[in-house]
Formats: structure tokens, C-alpha cells, sequence
């Protein structure tokens, strides 16, 4: 299984779920691929954003080695899942899409209703966004078991 974590510039929630997912994916042997990328072409090939690498490793998680990446088009047949962590990110990967075979591998990370807040502007939400985001992992990969 492939699954793609997006934001806007795969400095601060992406990466978070791409570091957390592949670290518990890791710890039960189940051989998935887990990657990350953003809408946004700001920040390609940087580490992710110093905030977001601190409170990943203050739970244990390393996320320091990561590098931003672009979302294009290719990514939507390289990855089986790609979940997007607000509305306007969503918006933007679904303008990509050729086809309904490429929409519907697209889906927000949390649910309809809920988007993972963009911590970027406030040192205060990293922590908060870091246990969301754990969270729905663990959630995810009891979801996704089954289907793998």
C-alpha cells in the first residue's frame, strides 16, 4: 500500500504524518510506503520546518531527514491513498485530477467535517496538530489493515 500525506508546503502537517505513519507502519511489519508532499513549491527540497521536527522528536518520532517535495500529477498513480489535510489543499489536488479513477484516491486525513489546522503561524498549535495527527494515524492504519 502507497499512501500520500499532503499540505500546502510540506513543512509542518505532512511531514508530521508521513514521519508518524511510516514509524508505526514500521513498528508492525507492514511493509507500506508512506510519503508526503505539498500543493505548494515554496519550499521544495528543505527540511521540514524546525517546529515540526522538535515536537516529533519530543514523542519520539524523527522526522529531521525529510524534504519537501511539489504534489504533481504523477503522484496521483504512484500512491493508492492520498489524503489531504484541509479544504483548500484538497480543492487544489482534486484540479489535478484527469479522471474519477484519480478522485477518488483523494480524501481528507481527518473527515469532511474536520481539517488539521495549519500550525505555521502559531508555535502554541504544533503539539496539539502533533497528537491530532498521531492520533488519526493509528486510527488509519486500523482502517486500512484490512484492505492491504
Amino acid at each position: 500500500m502507497k499512501i500520500l500525506m499532503v499540505c500546502l508546503g510540506n513543512i509542518c502537517r505532512s511531514p508530521l504524518a508521513e514521519g508518524i505513519m511510516r514509524h508505526l507502519v514500521d513498528e508492525q511489519g507492514l511493509g507500506w510506503h508512506i510519503a508526503s508532499a505539498g500543493t505548494g513549491d515554496w519550499h521544495v527540497n528543505q527540511p521540514a520546518d524546525r517546529r515540526s521536527i522538535a515536537v516529533a522528536k519530543n514523542f519520539g518520532y524523527d522526522i529531521s531527514k525529510q524534504r519537501a517535495r511539489h504534489f504533481n500529477k504523477q503522484m496521483f498513480d504512484a500512491y493508492d491513498y492520498i489524503l489531504v489535510m484541509d479544504q483548500n489543499n484538497l480543492r487544489d489536488v482534486l484540479r489535478l485530477a484527469d479522471d474519477h479513477e484519480q478522485r477518488k484516491k483523494v480524501k481528507l486525513f481527518l473527515t469532511e467535517e474536520n481539517e488539521v489546522t495549519d500550525p505555521y503561524f502559531d508555535d502554541r498549535l504544533f503539539e496539539p496538530v502533533f497528537l491530532e495527527i498521531e492520533e488519526r494515524c493509528k486510527q488509519l492504519i486500523q482502517e486500512l489493515k484490512p484492505l492491504s
